[in-house]
């Protein structure tokens, strides 16, 4: 299965809206990918920017993954890659 960039932005948006008593539509996500760091997103809540590292991103969609299609997904099983768009491929097991 792959995830979108949009699916994987849906998926922090939820998870961080979750976490500040927010609404999903009041999170920004910019996804990045780096030589040096890798993965990562920057997120805009309440005029206050923050920096996600892949561990939180991965958290987020192993939790998207769980809400939305109701299947257990362990942060092993995700990769993310950097297509023409940052996507989340999750191995099926």
């Amino acid at each position: 299965m792959r995830l979108s960039e949009q699916d994987i932005t849906n998926a922090i948006c939820v998870n961080v809206a979750q976490r500040r008593m927010v609404k999903p539509t009041d999170v920004d996500v910019s996804m990045m990918w780096d030589e040096d760091y890798g993965f990562s997103a920057e997120i805009y809540v309440g005029g206050r920017s923050q920096i996600l590292v892949q561990a939180t991103i991965l958290e987020a969609i192993e939790q998207y993954m769980y809400q939305q299609f109701d299947m257990r997904v362990f942060r092993d099983q995700i990769h993310l890659v950097l297509d023409e768009e940052i996507v989340a491929d999750i191995e099926q097991g």
